[in-house]
């Protein structure tokens, strides 16, 4: 069985980095929300610390892979849905630097998932939808010309049917736009 080489795209480690340590600020900016619960750790706080170990040189080790999924169990385990998405945030930070270069709707979320869950945290946490416009809208100023790249070699994310769909949404279309804006 041979690979469909089509469906595949060159991806650096360089990219990676930068899209990781982007990723790591978009976590960081509401992991205040996860560590106000009571009940919290420092698995989120220790997958935002990895990735930005990641992204400023370190390697790709098993362990950034181990600090991602403990930030993930460390949503499930707390009772706060803002929480929750804060932490999942760092996860999804933390999980960027294994993004394949695969041109798959599913991995556009490596690239786009710790903002998102960011805004879905600001959200859940004020308690109301239009606060996570302004995070979106910080994510997507500050995203580097990596994402932008790497997401212009996968498809198009759609709305969806879930609150988290439409954020994912959101920011991807709002990096793609500005590519179009910066390239015209």
């Amino acid at each position: 069985m041979t690979e469909d080489s089509s469906l595949y795209f060159t991806l650096s480690l360089d990219s990676l980095r930068a899209i990781g340590g982007w990723a790591a600020e978009c976590a960081e900016r509401v992991l205040r929300v996860y560590e106000s619960e009571p009940g919290s750790d420092s698995r989120p706080r220790a997958a935002i610390e990895g990735i930005r170990e990641f992204a400023a040189g370190g390697k790709r080790t098993a362990r950034l892979r181990t600090l991602a999924l403990a930030a993930h169990a460390a949503a499930r385990d707390i009772s706060d849905p803002a929480a929750a998405a804060a932490a999942r945030a760092a996860g999804t930070a933390a999980a960027s630097a294994y993004t394949h270069p695969l041109k798959d709707i599913h991995q556009t979320k490596h690239i786009v998932g710790a903002a998102a869950y960011a805004a879905l945290a600001l959200e859940l946490s004020r308690g109301e939808e239009g606060a996570a416009d302004a995070e979106i809208r910080w994510a997507i100023d500050h995203a580097p010309a990596e994402a932008r790249d790497v997401l212009l070699e996968m498809p198009a994310r759609q709305p969806g049917k879930s609150r988290l769909d439409t954020l994912l949404y959101l920011v991807d279309a709002g990096i793609r736009d500005l590519d179009a804006r910066i390239t015209t």
